[in-house]
C-alpha cells in the first residue's frame, strides 16, 4: 500500500516506500504454532464433564488473550507500518485507529546509513539509520528489506538535493 497521493505536496513524488520485512513476523507465528497446539494437546487430556469444560473453557480465553495480544497485534503494527522516502523528506506512519508519524525534511538529513547482522543477512535486510539535525539525532528502522538499494536510492536523493535538483 503505498502512501496516499493526498499526503504529498505539489511536485513530490515518492522514492521509496516501503516497510518492515516479514521476519518481524516469525516470533507472533511461532507463538500461534505453539498456542494451538497447546489448545489442541489440552484438549486431548482434558477430563470429561464439567471440570474438562471449565479447563476447556480457562485454556481457550488464555489462549486467545495470547493470540490477540501477541500474534494479531504485532501483525496489524507490522501491516499498518509504512517508512517513505520522497524527493523532499523521510515519512515513518503507524497505527491503524490511532495515528502516529514522523517527518523529518530531505534537507535536514545528515545522513543515511545501514547495519546488516548475520541473521538479517539470511533475510535479505537491515537497519536503516537516518541521522538528521534535531536534538532526536537519529532514526534506527529496523528490519528493512534491501536496505542497501533503498541507502543508495535516498543517498543519490540527497546529492540530488544538495547539488540544487529538485527537493528543496
Amino acid at each position: 500500500m503505498a502512501i496516499p497521493a493526498k499526503l504529498l505536496n505539489e511536485g513530490e513524488y515518492v522514492v521509496v516506500h516501503t516497510r518492515s520485512h516479514a521476519k518481524a513476523l516469525i516470533g507472533p507465528v511461532l507463538l500461534l504454532v505453539v498456542v494451538v497446539a497447546a489448545v489442541i494437546g489440552v484438549g486431548f487430556i482434558a477430563p470429561t464433564g464439567t471440570p474438562g469444560t471449565v479447563l476447556g473453557i480457562l485454556v481457550g480465553v488464555v489462549a486467545a488473550v495470547i493470540v490477540v495480544w501477541w500474534v494479531v497485534r504485532p501483525f496489524i503494527d507490522w501491516l499498518t507500518t509504512t517508512y517513505t522516502f520522497t524527493n523532499r523528506r523521510f515519512i515513518s506512519r503507524s497505527g491503524f485507529v490511532a495515528k502516529e508519524g514522523r517527518t523529518i525534511p530531505l534537507n535536514r538529513i545528515s545522513g543515511v546509513d545501514f547495519e546488516i547482522g548475520v541473521i538479517d543477512r539470511l533475510f535479505g535486510c537491515g537497519t536503516l539509520v537516518v541521522s538528521d539535525a534535531s536534538a532526536d539525532g537519529s532514526v534506527r528502522v529496523h528490519d528493512i528489506p534491501d536496505v542497501e538499494g533503498v541507502q543508495l536510492k535516498v543517498a543519490d536523493e540527497l546529492h540530488r538535493l544538495h547539488q540544487g535538483g529538485d527537493g528543496a
